[in-house]
C-alpha cells in the first residue's frame, strides 16, 4: 500500500502552487518590448486622474435634479450611500490593482478570478458604456461652446475637441496624463472655490445682494428634511450612484504606473473621503442657499449660487468649468476604452490588431475604433434614436453597477483563494478591510439599485435592455469564442510541441 504524503509535503506543494498562481511582477519600463503598454505614470497622475474621473457633469449639473426630487435630507442621505458604495468598490478594486495592476484592470481581474466569460461580458458591456459617451461628450462640448459663440455649428466645435482628444491620446502615455493632471486641477479648485465662497455667504461673511444670510434654514423649509419621503430617495440612486462612476480608472491607469504596488494603496487611502468631502460639501453650500425646490429648474446650482453671491460673469465662468469637465470625461473616455480593448485582445476576447501598439506604447488601433463607433452612436442618436440609441444608452447606465458588481466579485474569489492557500492577507501589498462584508455589500448594494429602477416606470425599460445584453455576452463567448479559443491554444502547443522537437540537437540524444 502506497505511503499517504506527510502533511508538511503537502503543505509545500500548495503554497508552492499558490505562489506560482500568485506570480505578477511589474515590469521594469525599460526592458519592455515597443508592442507592450509603458509603465510611465507617476503617483500624482494615478491620484489626480483618478479624481478627474469620478467629478463631471454629474456634480456640476446632475445634482440639482436630486435635491429637486428628494430635498435636504433624501439628498445628503442618497449621496452618503453612494459615497459609502464607492468607498467599498475601490477598496476591492485597489486590493486587485495593487496585485496585478494590468491595463486592463477588472476585466482581466474577472478573467482570471471568475472566468473568461464574464471577463468576456464585462469587457464589452463597460467599454460600450464609455465608448457611446464618449460621443455625447464631444457632442455636449460643441453645445457648451454656442454659449459663447452662438451662430457657428455645433459640429465645428466638435470636431475641434475631437481631433485636440486624438492627438492628446496618440501620442505618449505621458501626454494624457499630464492633460488629466491639469483638467482634474481646474475642476477640483472650482468645486473649492465654490464651497468657501459658498459657505461664507451661508453664515453672512459674504453678502448675497438683498438677501440675509440663510444659515441652516433652507434645510428644513418648505416640507422638512425629507419633504418627499424615504421612498424616493431608491428613485435616485442610480443618479447618484452614475456620478460617482468613472473611478474605476484608477485600475486601468495602474496598469502604466511605475510602482503601482506602492501608488495604488496611497491613492485608494486618500481619494476616496476627498472625493467625498467635495461632493458633500457642495451639496451642503447648494441646499443651504438655495431652496431645495428652486434648485436646478433653470441652470445649473453652480451658477446660480456664484450668481447670487456676486462672482463677475459666474455663468460664463462655470459654463468654461463644465467645458472642462466635458473634456476630461471624454478623455479619460477613450483612455479606458483603449486600453480595455488592448486587455480583451490579448485573451482572445477581442481580435488581435487591437493588441497592436505603437513604439511609444499606444494602443492605436484600439483608439481609433473606439472613436468611431462613439460616432456612430452620436449618428444613431439621429437616425435611430427609439431603437439602436436607446439601447446603447440604456447599457451605458446599468454598465457602471455591473463593472461594481464584478469588481466585488472578483475581490471575493481572490481573497477567497488565497487564504485557502495557506496566504497571511497581511502579506498583500493592499488588503481591502472586514472581507468578505465588503464585497458582498457592493454587490447587494448594487442590486438594490437594480430592484429600485425595476420598480419605477421611467427607468424600467432601461433596466431591461441594459441587462439584456449580458446573457448575449455569454451566448456569444460560450457559442462563438470559446470554441475559436481552444482551436488556438491547441495550435500553438502543437506548434511550441514541433518546435521543441525540432530544435532538439541529435548530439544532446544518448548513445544506443
Amino acid at each position: 500500500m502506497p505511503e499517504s504524503p506527510h502533511p508538511d509535503a503537502v503543505g509545500h506543494a500548495a503554497k508552492a502552487r499558490a505562489a506560482e498562481w500568485l506570480e505578477w511582477t511589474v515590469s521594469d519600463p525599460s526592458t519592455e518590448p515597443t508592442n507592450e503598454l509603458k509603465r510611465v505614470m507617476k503617483s500624482r497622475h494615478l491620484f489626480m486622474i483618478t479624481l478627474a474621473g469620478v467629478i463631471g457633469t454629474g456634480l456640476f449639473i446632475g445634482t440639482g435634479e436630486v435635491i429637486s426630487a428628494v430635498g435636504p435630507g433624501g439628498t445628503i442621505l442618497a449621496y452618503c450611500v453612494g459615497g459609502l458604495l464607492l468607498y467599498l468598490t475601490m477598496v476591492c478594486l485597489g486590493e486587485l490593482s495593487a496585485v496585478m495592476p494590468v491595463s486592463g484592470s477588472f476585466q482581466a481581474h474577472a478573467t482570471k478570478f471568475i472566468g473568461r466569460s464574464t471577463g468576456f461580458m464585462i469587457g464589452w458591456v463597460y467599454w460600450i458604456s464609455w465608448a457611446t459617451f464618449i460621443g455625447l461628450e464631444f457632442l455636449s462640448a460643441g453645445i457648451v461652446m454656442r454659449y459663447w459663440f452662438p451662430n457657428t455649428p455645433t459640429w465645428i466645435w466638435s470636431g475641434i475637441f475631437i481631433a485636440a482628444i486624438i492627438a492628446i491620446n496618440c501620442f505618449t502615455v505621458r501626454s494624457f496624463a499630464e492633460t488629466e493632471y491639469a483638467l482634474a486641477v481646474v475642476k477640483v479648485f472650482a468645486v473649492a472655490a465654490f464651497i468657501i465662497l459658498g459657505g461664507l455667504a451661508m453664515f453672512g461673511v459674504i453678502h448675497m445682494g438683498d438677501q440675509g444670510a440663510p444659515g441652516l434654514s433652507n434645510f428644513t423649509v418648505d416640507g422638512g428634511f425629507f419633504p418627499t419621503g424615504f421612498g424616493a430617495v431608491l428613485g435616485v440612486m442610480m443618479t447618484v450612484v452614475y456620478t460617482f462612476m468613472g473611478s474605476e480608472v484608477m485600475g486601468v491607469a495602474a496598469g502604466e504606473t511605475e510602482n503601482p504596488r506602492k501608488a495604488v494603496p496611497r491613492a485608494v487611502r486618500t481619494i476616496v473621503f476627498r472625493l467625498v468631502f467635495l461632493y458633500l460639501g457642495a451639496l451642503i453650500v447648494v441646499i443651504g442657499l438655495i431652496p431645495w425646490n428652486q434648485v436646478g429648474l433653470d441652470e445649473s446650482p453652480f451658477v446660480t449660487v456664484f450668481d447670487a453671491i456676486g462672482v463677475p460673469h459666474a455663468a460664463s465662468v462655470m459654463n468654461a468649468v463644465i467645458l472642462v469637465a466635458i473634456l476630461s470625461v471624454g478623455n479619460t473616455g477613450l483612455y479606458i476604452c483603449t486600453r480595455i480593448l488592448w486587455s480583451m485582445s490579448k485573451e482572445h476576447a477581442a481580435p488581435k490588431i487591437f493588441g497592436n501598439t505603437t513604439k511609444a506604447g499606444i494602443p492605436i488601433v484600439a483608439l481609433l475604433f473606439t472613436i468611431a463607433f462613439g460616432l456612430l452612436s452620436l449618428l444613431s442618436s439621429v437616425v435611430a434614436v427609439d431603437t439602436l440609441f436607446v439601447f446603447l444608452i440604456s447599457v451605458s447606465g446599468i454598465g457602471g453597477g455591473l463593472c461594481w458588481m464584478t469588481i466585488a466579485w472578483s475581490q471575493f474569489r481572490f481573497r477567497r483563494r488565497y487564504l485557502a492557500a495557506g496566504n497571511d492577507p497581511k502579506d498583500l501589498p493592499y488588503a481591502a478591510p472586514l472581507y468578505p462584508i465588503t464585497p458582498i455589500l457592493v454587490i447587494a448594494i448594487n442590486i438594490a439599485v437594480f430592484v429600485a429602477m425595476a420598480f419605477d416606470q421611467t427607468q424600467r425599460l432601461s433596466l431591461l435592455l441594459g441587462l439584456g445584453i449580458v446573457p448575449v455576452c455569454y451566448a456569444i463567448h460560450h457559442l462563438m469564442i470559446k470554441p475559436r479559443v481552444a482551436r488556438a491554444e491547441a495550435e500553438e502547443r502543437a506548434k511550441a510541441q514541433t518546435h521543441r522537437v525540432e530544435s532538439t540537437d541529435p548530439r544532446d540524444e544518448p548513445v544506443r
